[in-house]
């Protein structure tokens, strides 16, 4: 592998550094480096990142390459500045069993443009009544250590206890789809004064909260880990930050679009803004921005998922739930919190990647910038700005909400183990 000089970085927002690239590893950080045998990247300006991990992605395959393949799904993953994605069980055949996540395991290793790292599912074809084969998972090729239903909430009180019970042995972590789905029938949008004046089914803010409630609960009863996917209220906040001050061990992600956009969007009735959960209240919004902040949600997660046009352009009604979301999520996370002083880019650093890795225990990633690590990394020309046009997206889908909308920042460079997989915003 040839030698690479990153030369003056802003290395996590900081003074500008050279970094050097010797194989797979970070060989040093400095001034004035020799770029004898390299070939230089002149980065004045730019920010260099760790590379980023997406602890929710939606990659399709096995069984909805119409929508996404772990080629396509792991190129847009790159062009976006991660080096790992955790790929949800969500499939067809769902991950439920160690053949299904070596599969999607194998997949990453062949065609993937960042690591894969396979979720399995909590229960048997995300059925919620059986516990899926969680050791196995965890004991096979992959090593999963993640477990969720996502797309569905495990609403058994009993089969969740039971997964805490069983990944406790392992420290997996449990990752819960926070929707009660009683109090969700029919519903179409947040429930609030947009969905009375359009005359769509409602969508509870209790309905998540009621959930969270609970499995923090349950997760100090059994001394294990949980994770809350995609956090969208005001009250979710609150009980993470009342569950984290008991010592309880709960993690929390938020995604881009629940930091940007409100439920005022659904006025369109443009299915693109139809996502699960849903699009929130300005209030809702804010108190995410203020939790991602301060630390009571622990980390950024896109929940990448990608559609195909058919499922997407129809009425409201019919329209499938979801965004996808690799390639926008640094922008969408400058744009919000950065360019607003709510984070610098060393905590964006640890919501988009050191924290991510941990819950995930993925090894190599989310690591320091600095000599001896892992050379995953990212480079971001923060001072660009650009209208998005998913006509130029690496994923196979273009179901993304910010179409022709401007946003600041760009990626520029993505390095896997020292191997450059864009450079000057082309995938290699």
């Amino acid at each position: 592998m040839s030698k690479t000089l990153i030369r003056g970085a802003k290395v996590l927002g900081g003074d500008p550094r050279d970094v050097l690239i010797d194989g797979g590893t970070v060989a040093a950080v400095g001034t004035g480096l020799s770029a004898e045998g390299a070939e230089v990247v002149e980065a004045a300006g730019k920010v260099l990142l760790p590379g980023l991990v997406d602890l929710h992605t939606h990659l399709r395959e096995p069984g909805r390459e119409d929508s996404e393949t772990v080629l396509t799904g792991t190129r847009a993953a790159a062009s976006g500045g991660y080096t790992a994605v955790f790929a949800m069980a969500n499939t067809f055949p769902v991950a439920d069993t160690a053949g299904v996540v070596e599969q999607v395991w194998r997949l990453g290793k062949e065609h993937g443009y960042c690591d894969v790292r396979p979720i399995g599912a909590v229960t048997v074809g995300l059925e919620g009544s059986t516990l899926a084969e969680l050791g196995a998972m965890h004991e096979s090729a992959a090593g999963v250590t993640v477990f969720s239903d996502d797309g569905k909430c495990v609403h058994d009180a009993v089969i969740m206890r039971r997964a805490l019970e069983y990944v406790k042995a392992f420290d997996g972590v449990v990752a819960q789809h926070a929707q009660e789905p009683r109090l969700t029938e029919g519903a179409q949008m947040n429930e609030g004064v947009v969905s009375a004046e359009l005359g769509l089914g409602g969508w509870p803010a209790v309905a998540e909260e009621a959930i969270i409630a609970r499995d923090v609960l349950l997760a100090e009863h059994v001394g294990s880990r949980v994770h809350i996917c995609h956090l969208s209220t005001a009250g979710s906040v609150e009980i993470v930050r009342w569950a984290k001050a008991r010592g309880i061990r709960v993690t929390a992600e938020v995604t881009p679009h629940h930091l940007l956009l409100t439920d005022e969007l659904v006025r369109t009735y443009d299915p693109v803004y139809k996502v699960n959960p849903p699009l929130r209240t300005e209030r809702d919004v804010l108190a995410l921005r203020e939790a991602l902040a301060d630390g009571t949600i622990d980390i950024v997660a896109t929940d990448h998922a990608p559609h195909p046009h058919e499922d997407k352009d129809c009425e409201w009604a019919a329209a499938a739930m979801g965004m996808v979301g690799l390639e926008t999520a640094l922008s969408v996370v400058q744009d919000t919190m950065v360019d607003t002083g709510l984070l610098d880019w060393a905590q964006v650093a640890d919501r988009m990647s050191f924290t991510p890795a941990r819950i995930g225990r993925a090894e190599g990633h989310g690591r320091p910038v600095s000599a001896g690590e892992p050379a995953n990394l990212t480079l971001v020309d923060t001072a660009y700005r650009g209208s998005v046009d998913p006509a130029g997206f690496a994923s196979r889908s273009r179901n993304t909400p910010y179409e022709g909308r401007e946003l600041p920042g760009r990626v520029t460079h993505t390095w896997l183990r020292g191997t450059a997989t864009l450079v000057d915003g082309k995938l290699t």
